[in-house]
């Protein structure tokens, strides 16, 4: 009787981890992923760029901290397994308040995050 009690909770968790959409195993970032999210970042902390989350602006640095945290967090979960998945989970939008961030360097006009961020990826991958 108990291994019943077992095995239906254990079904019962499988089925609602299942149907919540999260992941039942989390699997690892691939490196290659991972190498270009850390070359987004580290572009992000080397530039002379602020980033708006939540109304105020920031430092790079404070935006790399920011954006690290919260690709941990994502990693924990298996959530994330490419770059492009990373700006759109974690680098487009603040996920307390739904805004999207934005980025401004110099005297140019702010643009969203995630165009910044995915013409970076390019370059990155252009060898730029």
């Amino acid at each position: 009787m108990t291994e019943l009690k077992s095995f239906r909770a254990a079904a019962l968790g499988t089925l609602f981890a299942a149907l919540s959409g999260a992941p039942l195993h989390a699997a690892p970032l691939p490196l290659s992923a991972r190498g270009e999210i850390d070359g987004l970042l580290s572009r992000l902390a080397a530039s002379d760029c602020q980033f708006k989350r939540n109304g105020s602006w920031h430092s790079a640095a404070e935006a790399q901290s920011h954006l690290r945290r919260k690709l941990d967090y994502l990693m924990d979960r298996g959530a994330v397994a490419s770059a492009e998945q990373f700006i759109e989970r974690a680098a487009s939008r603040s996920s307390m308040s739904g805004q999207a961030y934005q980025v401004r360097c110099g005297s140019h006009a702010p643009v969203a995050s995630a165009a910044w961020l995915r013409a970076q990826l390019q370059d990155l991958r252009a060898g730029k």
